[in-house]
């Protein structure tokens, strides 16, 4: 089965990265752009080859034994990011000045901040030290997100307000709901000063959609 690259939309690019890659210890990563003038397919292509990327998962597994590292690929139209695990390998010396490690430095694309950190609090109000991808709003576009739907709580329709939160073109991932709430919180405030009745929760989108990355085809939750 030939290697799988090409991610065909900004949510699979998204899911493929956060459920898939980060999950399995690809934390460290180079983000990067196809050159003007480039064929995209010959970029995957080259860096494909380079890196000895596509192998199976049973070289995979004798790779990670043997203490060396595994890379993944996947490109957005003009996006690509190679990701690897610990261990030894080229990429690791040829791509040291552009290596980051996603714990510490997030991959910031499309309005998307993702990262790999420990959970906060549980719901009985103990740590949870375990690792967790973390998808959210880019805090710029949250904030200006914020800002526009404040700005306009005072004179649109709840109609028009909710069909607004709707339409966001950001996949709910349990980070993206908290800031979500947040927004709302703040539109409600404006609303209540304006004299106006304020939203319900139930008006955001909160269900994420689970796409599969490399194809156009989604499934509902």
């Amino acid at each position: 089965m030939p290697y799988r690259a090409v991610a065909t939309s900004v949510e699979g690019f998204v899911q493929q990265i956060a459920c898939s890659y980060l999950r399995h210890g690809y934390w460290f990563y180079v983000f990067g752009k196809v050159p003007n003038g480039k064929d995209p397919m010959v970029v995957d292509d080259k860096l494909i080859n380079k890196y000895g990327i596509a192998v199976s998962e049973s070289t995979r597994a004798r790779r990670k034994k043997a203490g060396l590292a595994n890379l993944q690929y996947i490109r957005h139209e003009l996006v690509f990011v190679i990701l690897a695990t610990k261990g030894e390998h080229k990429f690791f010396e040829q791509e040291a000045n552009l290596i980051r490690d996603i714990r510490r430095v997030p991959i910031h694309y499309a309005g998307y901040s993702l990262s790999y950190k420990r959970g906060g609090r549980k719901k009985d109000g103990s740590r949870d030290d375990k690792w967790h991808s973390h998808v959210a709003i880019d805090r710029q576009q949250y904030l200006e997100l914020k800002a526009w739907f404040a700005e306009r709580a005072q004179r649109e329709s709840s109609k028009k307000m909710a069909l607004a939160f709707y339409q966001l073109p950001i996949a709910p991932y349990a980070p993206v709901r908290r800031q979500l709430l947040m927004m709302l919180r703040e539109v409600n405030r404006v609303r209540k000063q304006a004299g106006k009745k304020p939203l319900p929760t139930e008006i955001l989108p909160l269900r994420r959609r689970v796409v599969r990355p490399f194809a156009q085809a989604a499934t509902k939750l």
